[in-house]
């Protein structure tokens, strides 16, 4: 069966009011949208309710974090159960900022997914190696390490609520950007560890999407590998290029 295509919008702590907030989701609502890509978008927290009122019905909402806990004593945090019960489907998990900023092992991450999923919440699970990482020939042990703190709390049937967006860190907001060669090797070395780790049906399924400066440019030839469903989109889901993005698929399919 094939996989859906997925492009997701990681707006970060941006922008900087509600006003324009509204306006990036205005030029959302007004624009032709490939109604085949799953589209989701994660503004900062303080706006997905109100954005929540004004989004059209066919593009969801994300949070960009989730503590593992239903509620309690946690200052600045945001429980999987809050936000079941504001409607929000997805949140995202493991981003490299999380991991890097704010210390988060891939232990936590594990957990926090597991709690997500029980809430029930969809999970964007964020993956990635640094450009030392890379260089040393560590990105498959770096990814698979990652992923597998999470394949040990997990049940097979789990993997149908996650998606994978690998993101090289180094890619991340430098304007560099891996080939669509070493895209595709990474996201096939992804697939077929989770094929061994937890079964060749939900490897085959799930979804696998690419971060890392993501634009109108390069989304086209990225969208092609076989292995590649989609993209999380970071300082270009804030340009109206995000549409083109969106759209990266559109005109393959209309030529079949």
């Amino acid at each position: 069966m094939a996989r859906q295509f997925f492009v997701g919008g990681n707006f970060k702590m941006n922008p900087d009011s509600h006003q324009q907030s509204l306006a990036l989701v205005k030029t959302l609502n007004t624009a032709e949208l490939d109604s085949a890509t799953e589209v989701v978008i994660a503004p900062p927290s303080l706006y997905l309710i109100p954005l929540k009122a004004e989004l059209r019905n066919d593009i969801q909402l994300s949070a960009q974090n989730a503590y593992f806990k239903p509620s309690g004593a946690f200052t600045g945090e945001i429980s999987p159960a809050q936000l079941v019960d504001a409607q929000i489907p997805y949140v995202i998990l493991g981003h490299s900022e999380r991991r890097t900023l704010f210390h988060e092992t891939s232990e936590l991450v594990a957990q926090k997914t597991r709690a997500a999923l029980d809430a029930p919440l969809k999970v964007i699970l964020c993956i990635g190696e640094t450009l030392k990482e890379r260089e040393d020939g560590k990105t498959a042990e770096v990814c698979q390490g990652q992923l597998q703190a999470v394949v040990a709390v997990l049940k097979e049937a789990d993997w149908n609520k996650i998606v994978i967006a690998y993101e090289p860190v180094w890619a991340i907001g430098t304007g560099k950007v891996a080939t669509s060669a070493q895209a595709q090797e990474t996201h096939a070395d992804i697939r077929s560890y989770l094929s061994k780790a937890v079964s060749s049906n939900a490897a085959s399924s799930i979804r696998i999407i690419y971060g890392g400066s993501v634009n109108a440019a390069n989304c086209k030839e990225l969208s092609t590998q076989p292995d590649i469903d989609g993209f999380l989109v970071g300082g270009a889901s804030l340009k109206p290029e995000f549409i083109d993005i969106i759209n990266a698929k559109k005109h393959d399919r209309q030529r079949l």
